[in-house]
């Protein structure tokens, strides 16, 4: 899991919008960019100006996809007449 903080308000919104539409939403964090499915966005309380924490689930890399068997080449029916 990868925890963000913020205190841009846009940004908390477009978060809890992913989330509530079940979308993967992308974060950039000095060098890292996470992508993935937000799983929370908490508010501190405590904190002035309003913070966020946003918790998301990163997309596990896929492997590169195999490539296909080749069909078998097989002659159209009407070639065998001809």
């Amino acid at each position: 899991m990868f925890t963000y903080e913020t205190a841009d308000q846009k940004e908390v919104r477009r978060f809890r919008i992913a989330q509530f539409n079940g979308r993967m939403a992308t974060v950039k964090a000095g060098e890292a960019t996470v992508t993935g499915f937000v799983r929370s966005v908490l508010e501190q309380e405590s904190s002035m100006p309003p913070r966020w924490t946003i918790t998301i689930i990163p997309n596990a890399q896929r492997d590169e996809p195999k490539p296909l068997r080749p069909s078998p080449r097989t002659r159209p029916f009407a070639e065998d007449y001809f």
